[in-house]
């Protein structure tokens, strides 16, 4: 089954959790396969931070998409691509379905921010765009498309923004009304009386996402029980990596030698398994043998 065809399977499982991880690069994304999650989370936050760039549309969309194309060609897992405000406006929308569903991305998710967008935990800096503009914004994704498993969710920034819980549910059916598949609906609440809340309000059948960065409380059975389909774990691979990098720097710059760090180091075998090593010296040893008869 092709990672799209996979992702439209799991969001008809009942009472199953889309697990989804954040990823920046191949890597990441091949780490999060081997580990047993459902879809990898091209994230534009861990894609930014990567670049050492701000997450505030200061990379462009070639940038973006070319992580995630490489991310793709890592995995057989599904890739969602974190496309910030899609772009600009409606032909960079378009524009943009265009290029990642020929990259084989098998969703994309667009917020209803202002372009250029902010990191949505950074108060003082969250406007949401016009209603009417982000639907159609929508609409244009889901005209562009030409497979039809190919997914769009619509990331809802109201509860983030501080404009409360209707303007939330009233956005949120609106795009619903435009052709979205899935509803993110974001919060930076210390718990997740919020999200809870909006689920119980929300009277329809399109599934919800949930992106819990600052209520890690929360639990997959609370999840289903509050008819969420997908979590992402956005950003704690690369957060858990930084400090992991941080320490062993600081320990090998104190110490002056390797020997202080060794035992935090991987193997240089689990490296090469991740490459591929051992499957291109297998192919080069096949073709010898056939050049030799």
């Amino acid at each position: 089954m092709n990672p799209r065809k996979r992702l439209r399977s799991l969001m008809q499982e009942p009472d199953r959790i889309i697990q989804t991880v954040g990823a920046h690069n191949a890597l990441g994304a091949k780490l999060v396969e081997q580990h047993g999650f459902d879809a990898v989370w091209a994230s534009g936050f861990e894609i930014s931070t990567a670049h050492a760039k701000p997450d505030a549309n200061i990379l462009t969309m070639v940038e973006f998409l070319e992580a995630a194309r490489q991310m793709t060609d890592a995995t057989h897992l599904p890739i969602i691509a974190d496309c910030d405000t899609g772009f600009g406006n409606v032909n960079n929308v378009i524009r943009m379905v265009r290029d990642y569903e020929k990259a084989g991305i098998a969703a994309v998710c667009i917020e209803d921010k202002v372009f250029p967008k902010m990191n949505s935990f950074i108060p003082g800096f969250q406007t949401l765009a016009p209603k009417d503009e982000f639907s159609a914004k929508i609409r244009a994704a889901k005209d562009t498309q030409r497979d039809p498993d190919f997914v769009v969710i619509a990331r809802v920034e109201s509860l983030i923004a501080g404009h409360g819980m209707e303007e939330s549910l009233e956005r949120a059916a609106a795009y619903e009304e435009a052709g979205a598949d899935l509803i993110l609906i974001h919060s930076k609440q210390k718990d997740p009386g919020e999200i809870f809340e909006f689920s119980r309000r929300w009277n329809s059948d399109t599934p919800l996402v949930i992106v819990p960065t600052t209520y890690p409380s929360i639990t997959l059975t609370e999840m289903i029980e509050h008819n969420v389909k997908m979590v992402i774990y956005a950003n704690q691979a690369l957060r858990a990596a930084v400090k992991a990098m941080n320490q062993v720097l600081a320990q090998l710059k104190e110490s002056g030698s390797l020997l202080a760090i060794q035992d935090q180091l991987s193997p240089m075998d689990q490296l090469f398994e991740l490459q591929g090593l051992k499957d291109m010296i297998k192919q080069e040893e096949q073709y010898r043998r056939q050049e030799v008869r």
